[in-house]
């Protein structure tokens, strides 16, 4: 549930686990930057390109970071009914603003530039960076991007393929040293996120309750192998029937039989929230409100609304507080406390509360 719905609040900034998790991000970074020197990377041999690693980060090491919090540009929301949304969008950011300073870790990225920017999309002409967080309105957003580009005349013709599949919008990372840092400094950033544990759920059922040929032979397969005791061969040759419990074994695994994936990646590690400062945060729970604001505030077409309709398996209930707790029941009380203690951070600096655990 949003924070502006919920009556009492856990300060969690003032936790006594507050260091515990500091010091866990700096053990995250850590080993970004120690993933992001592997040879032969995609991350790699964009470097490469850029006049080699040394240059790079010697212009890299004279931007300040994290990148300032800037005022928002209100001038052209002329409409009062508003007003509550911009006081919910300010208290967001001097949250996490504030969490992002007590963490005084953070002098400079220890992760490669184009991997941090590597889920931001680009739209010059209302100069807005959106960074993509699965499952949390990714793909109406996208389609949003494409109709202020002029790639299409209206959100609800657009295809999920054409969405998800196409080459239409351009990513931050795609541009060179210049133009990334321009971007970041002068274009309106924003993130849309979700209480993870409903992220995590809706996932879930997106990849491995439905048909799907990706998820189900590369993750599926693997999940199935390790975590099922006993599992017969037609299991293990198609991958499909995953459990929500084996799933969670996977997550939790630190040794995984497969990597993670951005429909469950933390939010921390997908967008950079403590070195990007974004200036919008938009919340699934207040999606529709907060999207249809935002778009004012850039001065999108007045006929222009966020789309509300469901991307996929639209027969299906919506993954909500409710669905959650179903899933919920299959696990124990120590593999809830796991999952909550994975997504820690995004719980922290999104200031979501506490889960049914």
């Amino acid at each position: 549930m949003p924070e502006d719905l919920k009556g009492k609040k856990e300060n969690l900034l003032n936790s006594g686990r507050f260091t515990t998790v500091l010091t866990k991000m700096r053990h995250l970074q850590r080993g970004d930057a120690a993933l992001s020197k592997t040879t032969g990377s995609p991350t790699s041999k964009l470097i490469e390109k850029h006049q080699g690693e040394r240059t790079l980060f010697k212009k890299f090491s004279k931007m300040n970071w994290p990148l300032d919090i800037r005022p928002l540009n209100k001038s052209l929301v002329d409409d009062l009914k508003w007003k509550k949304t911009d006081a919910i969008q300010e208290k967001r950011r001097s949250f996490l603003q504030e969490f992002c300073k007590r963490y005084s870790g953070v002098s400079h990225p220890q992760s490669h530039l184009f991997h941090m920017v590597s889920r931001i999309y680009v739209e010059d002409k209302h100069k807005i960076l959106y960074c993509e967080v699965p499952k949390a309105g990714c793909s109406n957003w996208k389609r949003i991007l494409m109709v202020l580009n002029g790639l299409a005349s209206s959100a609800h013709n657009i295809s999920h393929d054409a969405v998800h599949y196409g080459k239409h919008l351009k990513k931050l990372d795609s541009f060179d040293l210049k133009g990334i840092y321009t971007r970041l400094n002068t274009y309106t950033k924003a993130v849309f996120v979700r209480d993870p544990m409903e992220r995590l759920v809706s996932a879930f059922r997106d990849k491995f309750e439905h048909p799907n040929s990706y998820y189900h032979p590369i993750f599926g397969k693997a999940i199935i192998k390790k975590y099922r005791p006993n599992a017969c061969a037609e299991e293990l040759n198609n991958g499909s029937g995953v459990k929500f419990k084996e799933f969670v074994h996977y997550l939790l695994d630190s040794h995984r039989p497969v990597g993670m994936d951005i429909h469950w990646e933390k939010v921390n590690k997908l967008c950079y929230p403590c070195l990007i400062n974004y200036d919008f945060i938009g919340k699934f729970e207040t999606l529709e409100e907060d999207a249809n604001y935002f778009l004012q505030m850039i001065g999108a077409p007045k006929e222009l609304k966020f789309p509300n309709f469901k991307d996929r398996h639209s027969s299906d209930e919506r993954t909500n507080a409710q669905v959650v707790r179903q899933y919920l029941k299959d696990l124990t009380r120590t593999e809830r406390q796991l999952i909550y203690d994975f997504y820690y951070l995004d719980y922290l600096m999104f200031n979501y509360t506490t889960p049914f655990l």
